[in-house]
């Protein structure tokens, strides 16, 4: 597998595998955030969308977002902290190890950035994603849980990266 900085022409794959990577956890086309997820190209202008594909392919088999200091795309983070979103793998590839290269290169990026720590939210029942950053060191962060919407309630994340 390769993972690289999207390209302009990444960005359509992209965002479509991130809506299949979510869409049991949306209401369809008459969900709101269905777009959202879909909008790579705005992602990546306001923050940093990175792709993991096949060794011998450019088909994008995964995607992550990562939100540097500045970025709109923070939710939880205090500034200097590290933070990434929309993590997705296409439900074709799943377990076979791109989510958690795709947390590896998050984790590298935020140590090489010096970052103390990085923070990210997720939906409980992402139980899959949720065994991916723990087995990276990402512990449970109460305190740091909360709601876009009255309909939908955010658990987060945190790794310390310096003590």
């Amino acid at each position: 597998m390769r993972i690289r900085r999207a390209r302009p022409e990444d960005l359509p794959a992209a965002g479509e595998v991130t809506l299949a990577a979510y869409a049991d956890f949306t209401e369809g086309d008459v969900d709101d955030y269905v777009e959202h997820l879909r909008d790579t190209a705005r992602r990546d202008r306001e923050a940093e969308v990175w792709v993991a594909t096949r060794d011998d392919s450019d088909e994008v088999v995964g995607t992550v977002t990562i939100c540097p200091d500045g970025s709109p795309w923070r939710e939880i983070s205090k500034p200097g902290e590290g933070e990434f979103r929309m993590l997705a793998v296409a439900p074709t590839a799943r377990g076979q190890g791109i989510g958690a290269a795709l947390v590896d290169l998050v984790v590298n990026r935020f140590r090489r950035d010096s970052a103390p720590a990085i923070v990210m939210s997720t939906l409980p029942v992402m139980t899959s994603a949720h065994r991916i950053y723990e087995a990276v060191g990402f512990v449970r962060a109460p305190e740091l849980d909360w709601s876009p919407t009255d309909q939908v309630h955010l658990i987060a994340y945190r790794l310390e990266l310096r003590p």
